[in-house]
């Protein structure tokens, strides 16, 4: 039994090692976090804080190339076959000079707050995939200068006992899962250019609550005049220690017609609201190369029952220093 044992492990191990593939900065050789890895064909995972990913022939036979992108990277396309256990990306440098080191301001300001819309109701919720990024958009009411701290992202809980869904002390169902979150300019009412190249991750467990503040304060965001968006999207779930998994990231469905795949959702579940009244959420499918922002509206081509009962906004709230006039 011993012997049998040992040899299981031996192979455990053995196929962790050639399935892992790290994706590392060319000149420092620092691992690249969270790199987006995109299939081609709307499907794709991401890499872990040390660059890590697994893919193998065995968990995806239908893939013949993959297509890497990061913040701060020149994309990158190679083929499955033969695929390296070290792949190096080479820095976008033109993009990183456009970024604004701002330095720290000592002015008197006042603390402001943009409330998030909070709701427990689990049919007025969006399903978080990995494929897809939300982005919300924020106006500049006036000409102050103002710095971004911290971003409240509303979380909806699911209990154990779905009986029991109504009270507020029933038991809530586990998870832990990483989302990444960016920040965008303004472009012709679109997201349009990273206002940072830093990777902004946080991890989201039941204990939270109904609302994650992240604090964004360290990273010197300023709201641009015409104002600014902010995205969240998920990497998938993490382990105890809040190292993200490397699980497949869809499921197969068998039917008549052939494998039909389908993706995984993930929890904790996002609430919805028809409380404002502009359309200020924005999706877009992050594994399709180019792929463009839409408007999350009626009339866009969205499939979406949150749409049908005009639930049209994913409520972030945030706070930020309003500076006062010197």
């Amino acid at each position: 039994m011993k012997y049998v044992v040992c040899n299981l492990l031996l192979f455990v191990i053995g196929f962790s090692s050639h399935s892992q593939t790290k994706i590392i900065d060319e000149e420092t050789k620092y691992p690249v976090s969270y790199a987006t890895v995109s299939f081609g064909n709307g499907q794709g995972l991401f890499a872990d804080d040390d660059g890590m990913f697994m893919f193998t022939k065995k968990l995806y036979p239908d893939v013949d190339s993959l297509y890497i992108s990061a913040l701060g990277y020149k994309d990158l396309s190679l083929a499955t076959k033969d695929l390296p256990q070290t792949i190096t990306m080479q820095i976008e440098a033109d993009k990183l000079d456009e970024v604004v080191v701002n330095a720290k301001i000592s002015r008197k300001f006042k603390k402001e707050t943009i409330k998030p819309y909070l709701d427990d109701d689990y049919y007025k919720c969006w399903l978080p995939t990995i494929e897809s990024e939300i982005a919300v958009f924020f106006p500049n009411g006036n000409e102050k200068l103002k710095k971004i701290t911290s971003v409240l992202f509303p979380i909806t809980l699911e209990s154990r006992d779905w009986k029991k869904r109504k009270r507020a002390n029933a038991d809530k169902r586990k998870f832990s899962t990483l989302f990444k979150v960016k920040f965008y300019k303004n472009d012709n009412d679109f997201p349009g250019e990273v206002m940072t190249y830093t990777n902004i991750v946080f991890r989201a467990t039941e204990k939270n609550g109904d609302e994650f503040e992240l604090d964004v304060s360290e990273h010197n965001l300023f709201m641009p005049d015409n104002g600014f968006f902010v995205s969240i999207q998920v990497l998938g779930y993490t382990d105890q220690n809040g190292k993200l998994l490397p699980n497949k990231k869809y499921k197969e469905i068998k039917g008549k017609n052939g494998t039909v795949k389908i993706p995984t959702n993930f929890r904790p579940l996002l609430p919805f609201t028809d409380q404002i009244d502009t359309h200020n959420t924005f999706i877009r499918r992050v594994f399709i190369s180019g792929n463009n922002w839409v408007q999350f509206k009626k009339g866009n081509g969205i499939e979406s029952s949150l749409l049908r009962t005009n639930l049209n906004n994913y409520g972030v709230g945030i706070n930020y220093n309003a500076y006062k006039d010197e």
